[in-house]
């Protein structure tokens, strides 16, 4: 099917933090690629004049990339600037002249939730909705209630083939690789399902704290900020059924399935940690229990996975900044040699890197040299190098450019989002108080007693081979 390309590109909250970081150095990326040649019109209410958003714009690359001279006076030459109140009609008015006939704009909405439904019913009042995308940013919602209202403001708007809802996780490479290599290799099919796996593992962890975002950090936690969209979308990728066709609604599907499967979580499936130290940021209060470090034991009710645990776990202030994936498989059921089920260390696993850089490697056992039938377990590496590659296209070009061509493949759907919020939704208010923690550490004793029935976390890092 011919999808037609958006043919302007808007996006408001212009001047905030946001567009300052990630969406002017993917702008100019595409621009470079010559992924992007229609109008950009930036919309904010800062009082700046179009040559402060340029002079804006340019000081956003020269701290977040780098500033290519033709690529920047291209942008420079497409950016258009509308200042004015998101809650005023001339402002939406004053847009639609801007677009100045464009009859498929991508509408993207960097700015605070709250204002998410104000500007949708603005925009379709204006009659800026028409034919147009729109590309809202994550948290959607707080929980399942406010999900539910969020995608009805949207719907009241715009189909939901139009609606873009955008995780930066789901365009890193790494990610990507997920789905691909699931799917792409037929040796893995046979041992994929609870017969041969034993627990799954997924560490997301950063060695930096809230980062003067403390009173941000104070509604949130880590629960809604990570756990709920980043780590349930890995689980999506590595549970999920086969497509059935090669589409992103089918591969959609197929995700949503996964979380309508996952059972709902107890109070004693989670643990909640915080950094010592955090109730002194700035803008937290002096007796938080809001949760810096999250732990949880998950279980999907589906053929495939029934019975098999999934150990997710992520944190600010952690020993490394790093994110991995351990697929645990079970030891061969006969104990043909002395060693082949190991009293210590871990039986073969596949794992997956996927920060800071990305790869994949298998553990497997092999004899030492001489007689005796014993031998170590190595880690293969798929393609020869421990560090297979860096991204060389951020997730923000990736996903403004696939949202510009109307290919939905790496945003959430309505459906997944609010199923994934149900399984959360129960432990949001219902928990035990948080664990305190040393900075730099692994987290909190007790996700340990978590993990237990399982043996031990993986901790990953740098330098790390093996387990």
């Amino acid at each position: 099917m011919n999808i037609p390309h958006s043919d302007a590109f808007v996006f408001f909250g212009a001047t905030g933090d946001l567009a300052y970081k990630k969406i002017f150095p993917a702008l100019q990326a595409m621009i470079l690629h010559n992924d992007l040649n229609v109008p950009i019109i930036g919309v904010a209410r800062s009082d700046w004049t179009l040559d402060k958003l340029r002079e804006h714009a340019r000081d956003s690359l020269e701290h977040n990339g780098g500033v290519d001279e033709h690529a920047f006076t291209r942008l420079s030459a497409l950016l258009q600037y509308v200042d004015g109140d998101y809650q005023d009609a001339a402002t939406f008015d004053q847009l639609k002249l801007a677009l100045n006939g464009a009859i498929r704009p991508l509408h993207y909405l960097a700015i605070h939730p709250g204002m998410f439904g104000t500007v949708v019913q603005a925009l379709a009042k204006s009659g800026c909705t028409k034919n147009a995308r729109v590309i809202v940013e994550k948290p959607f919602g707080r929980d399942l209630a406010t999900a539910h209202e969020l995608n009805c403001a949207l719907r009241s708007a715009f189909p939901e083939e139009s609606i873009l809802r955008i995780d930066h996780y789901l365009g890193k490479e790494a990610i990507m690789n997920i789905l691909y290599f699931r799917f792409a290799n037929s040796f893995l099919e046979p041992i994929w399902n609870r017969n041969y796996i034993d627990s799954v593992q997924i560490t997301l962890s950063e060695d930096f704290g809230v980062n003067e975002r403390g009173a941000f950090y104070e509604t949130t936690g880590c629960l809604r900020d990570v756990v709920q969209n980043h780590l349930f979308q890995i689980v999506a990728l590595l549970a999920m059924e086969p497509p059935s066709y090669r589409g992103y609604a089918a591969v959609h599907t197929q995700k949503a399935e996964v979380f309508r499967a996952m059972c709902a979580l107890k109070p004693n499936d989670l643990v909640r940690g915080q950094y010592i130290g955090y109730r002194e940021e700035p803008g937290v209060a002096a007796d938080s229990d809001v949760e810096t470090f999250c732990a949880l034991r998950l279980f999907i009710d589906s053929w495939r996975w029934a019975g098999v645990p999934w150990y997710l776990r992520s944190g600010k202030f952690m020993r490394e900044s790093v994110a991995e994936v351990l697929i645990q498989l079970k030891p061969p059921p006969s104990k043909l040699f002395a060693d082949s089920q190991p009293t210590s260390g871990r039986a073969n696993y596949l794992r997956f890197w996927l920060s800071p850089n990305s790869g994949i490697a298998l553990a497997a056992r092999v004899k030492r040299e001489g007689k005796e039938f014993v031998g170590d377990q190595h880690e293969l590496y798929l393609g020869g190098e421990r560090i297979i590659r860096r991204e060389t296209e951020t997730p923000y070009e990736r996903l403004l450019s696939d949202a510009m061509a109307g290919n939905g493949a790496l945003f959430a759907s309505e459906d997944a989002v609010e199923a994934a919020w149900a399984v959360v939704d129960p432990v949001l208010t219902s928990h035990c108080p948080v664990h305190l923690y040393q900075p730099y550490s692994w987290g909190p004793g007790a996700a340990d007693v978590l993990i237990a029935p399982n043996g031990n976390w993986h901790n990953p890092g740098p330098g790390h081979v093996g387990a």
